[in-house]
């Protein structure tokens, strides 16, 4: 199907409509003025011949004047001769008198005059025998003489014509400077529009293909200006994600080999020397179980965020008790921290509110919290676990007093694939599933730190059971 451009169907659509209008606009006043001046150009004709029928009506009643004499002497001197012919119609209706002096073809129509025998007055528009157009009123006198029937006043059009010829000239120009003066402007406009929208649409194809290098030069304030700065603004995120995405390939690889390297190494040293001693080869069985752990939990998270992509991540909802997963997640990292020389602080309450949630959920987010904790702290630094009940909710607080995170950082790390530390070890998407495991329980997750070197905390608020029943009440 051939492809119609923004112009063309702006020029078959609203140009066309514009020249419609305006040849109807210029149809339309031509036909007005011509009414116009053939309309005064009768009332002027009518008022004259009227004058002239009063006079001889005056001198019919007189009868002491001869009306031939008089009507002969009416022509003779009529004052508007060069303008206007005033003829006399006999009886019979033929033209026998003319104030020019001349007699017109005996055989010329004068369809005013029939007119005017009928009802008195009569007019006609028409052309003599030359071609040269005219204007004709007759007016029937033969109520008070019988010699004659009718006077008639017969005047050129052709002065009037021209001028209604130059009126419609001049108003056929200004259309044709308006249509103009459209097609220049809409143009442009068409062209300001398309211009960019092109520019958009070869930058779009390079997207399309992993190009996100280009930019789309933006020197409009409108609209479209700002769909320039979306699409801008979408390329710096395409190519933020990329780059993220390829990161996390990286990052993911490498942890993904060195505990296959580490597994693979002590599967060899156990498998060469088979009669090692028996620490060797519990130490070897216990880096061995840790790493296939550590290479489970980074499975579980990937296997996390692909439901989450594909919309099939659920929750198994039920009334829970927050503190006992809470408690268990610090169980499973204090022994971690403690051989890491990390000191973890629990402050548990001896009672919670219940949360109406996906309790191996909770748990998942409590342990990718603690272990990022432990994960970004050094050697005798605190992690310290709070829980507490405020305002109907319930909150856990995890801060610790490691690496922190920069203030640039710090709106990008519960982002999928972002890792604000590079020289410590994780996936970049374990806050990102925390952050929406939390979601989906109504609930926020926020992260805050002071900066570089001075900790970091994450909050963890959660609706609790009371609020969650009030909230299904309503709807």
């Amino acid at each position: 199907m051939a492809k119609k451009s923004i112009t063309r169907r702006w020029i078959l659509n609203n140009l066309g409509v514009v020249i419609l209008v305006m040849v109807v606009f210029d149809l339309i006043f031509i036909y007005a003025i011509q009414s116009y001046f053939y309309s005064s150009a009768k009332q002027y004709l009518v008022s004259k011949i009227n004058a002239v029928t009063s006079v001889l009506s005056v001198h019919s009643q007189d009868s002491a004047a001869n009306f031939s004499a008089e009507m002969r002497n009416m022509l003779e001197t009529f004052n508007e001769k060069d303008k206007i012919e005033l003829m006399a119609i006999n009886s019979k209706g033929r033209v026998v008198l003319t104030s020019s002096g001349f007699s017109p073809d005996e055989n010329i129509l004068m369809p005013d005059y029939e007119e005017a025998m009928d009802s008195g007055e009569g007019s006609y528009v028409g052309k003599l025998p030359s071609g040269e157009k005219i204007l004709a009123v007759s007016v029937s006198i033969s109520s008070f003489n019988s010699e004659y029937s009718s006077v008639r006043m017969l005047t050129s059009l052709t002065e009037i014509d021209n001028t209604i010829k130059s009126s419609a000239v001049v108003v056929t120009a200004v259309c044709l400077a308006i249509i103009l003066i459209i097609v220049i402007t809409g143009l442009y406009f068409a062209g300001s529009i398309v211009k960019p929208i092109r520019q958009i649409s070869g930058i779009a194809r390079k997207f399309a293909i992993g190009d996100f290098s280009v930019r789309i030069s933006n020197s409009s304030n409108d609209e479209i200006g700002d769909l320039c700065m979306a699409i801008n603004h979408m390329a710096d995120e395409l190519s933020n994600a990329e780059a993220m995405k390829n990161e996390f390939i990286s990052s993911v690889s490498h942890e993904l080999r060195t505990p296959l390297t580490a597994i693979k190494g002590w599967a060899e040293t156990l498998m060469i020397d088979s009669e090692s001693n028996p620490d060797t080869v519990r130490k070897g069985v216990g880096v061995i179980v840790n790493e296939t752990e550590r290479l489970s939990q980074m499975v579980e998270e990937l296997l996390d965020f692909s439901r989450m992509q594909s919309g099939h991540f659920t929750l198994q909802a039920a009334n829970m008790d927050i503190l006992a997963e809470l408690g268990d997640a610090v169980l499973i990292y204090s022994d971690k921290a403690r051989r890491e020389d990390i000191k973890i602080i629990y402050n548990d309450p001896e009672m919670l509110p219940f949360v109406f949630g996906d309790k191996n959920r909770i748990r998942q987010v409590f342990i990718n919290v603690i272990d990022n904790a432990v994960k970004y702290s050094s050697a005798g630094d605190t992690v310290t676990v709070n829980a507490s009940e405020s305002d109907g909710n319930v909150i856990v607080t995890v801060s610790d007093t490691g690496c922190g995170i920069k203030e640039s950082d710090l709106s990008k790390v519960k982002t999928k694939f972002y890792k604000a530390n590079h020289t410590r070890r994780g996936s970049g998407i374990g806050l990102a599933v925390a952050d929406e495991i939390i979601a989906m329980h109504e609930g926020t997750m926020e992260i805050s730190s002071a900066g570089e070197g001075k900790g970091t905390t994450v909050k963890i608020t959660l609706p609790a059971k009371i609020q969650q029943e009030k909230s299904n009440g309503k709807k």
